[in-house]
């Protein structure tokens, strides 16, 4: 659940093990599969592309992430392409014929402008008739009032010493941004990062991806391909290029 910039390499060593492999990602495996080449952004250590060449996937796979700590354990793979930057940084002209955003990735993108940015540069990027998948948390779910101390989880670094990681929301949320800390303690740990994170809820966000040219062709409430809800967890958005 973690939403940090993993940019300090003990913190991106963690992150496995924060964010194992999960029903997120057998969602998106197919999808990878299927697909002739496929930039996923915000790759982090690059678990999905990993997986996808594992399996076989004989095509182009590029992850892409603004944190060198992150990709210096991707880049343990080196069949899969692995390129530091983001969707502001990018040239990439009709590459892909599937685009992918998981670990809730979308939501670091907090501005309007940034925003739009970012969906201009994937619809670029995709091929004609490509696609671009990604979830954000549905707002009305409130994922954050869990957000506590009292609800740490602990896990186990690579010396074997037990860190634990607790979240904070620092001030009420009034509007559609979530500002919060995450603290990590433990042997040889202290430290605390502090993110932002934006919960788009579905009108907003069709109207930014209609502005983009990208069409919704599905939409679900969570991994297991449930309808969207009002109380659903994810808002889950297969979009198509126009």
């Amino acid at each position: 659940m973690v939403d940090l910039a993993y940019s300090d390499p003990s913190l991106a060593a963690l992150y496995d093990a924060l964010n194992p492999w999960g029903p997120g990602d057998d969602f998106h495996l197919p999808l990878v599969m299927s697909a002739r080449s496929v930039l996923d952004v915000g790759c982090g250590t690059g678990q999905l592309l990993r997986r996808a060449r594992e399996a076989g996937h004989p095509g182009r796979l590029c992850g892409l992430d603004p944190a060198e700590a992150m990709l210096a354990r991707a880049r343990r793979r080196t069949d899969v392409a692995w390129v530091l930057g983001d969707l502001s940084t990018t040239a990439w002209e009709r590459e892909f014929d599937l685009i992918v955003m998981t670990g809730h990735a979308f939501q670091v993108l907090l501005g309007d402008d940034e925003l739009r940015t970012a969906l201009a540069a994937v619809r670029t990027a995709l091929a004609d008739d490509g696609r671009f998948v990604f979830e954000t948390r549905n707002p009305a779910a409130r994922a954050w009032e869990t957000w506590t101390p009292e609800n740490a989880v602990e896990v186990t670094d690579a010396d074997g010493a037990v860190v634990r990681v607790a979240h904070r929301v620092e001030t009420p949320v009034t509007g559609d941004t979530v500002r919060f800390t995450t603290t990590f303690t433990g042997p040889g740990w202290e430290r605390v990062g502090v993110s932002e994170l934006r919960f788009l809820d579905v009108d907003p966000l069709d109207a930014f991806l209609t502005e983009a040219g990208l069409t919704v062709e599905e939409r679900f409430g969570d991994w297991d391909r449930s309808p969207l809800a009002a109380h659903s967890p994810e808002i889950v958005t297969v979009a198509r290029k126009r």
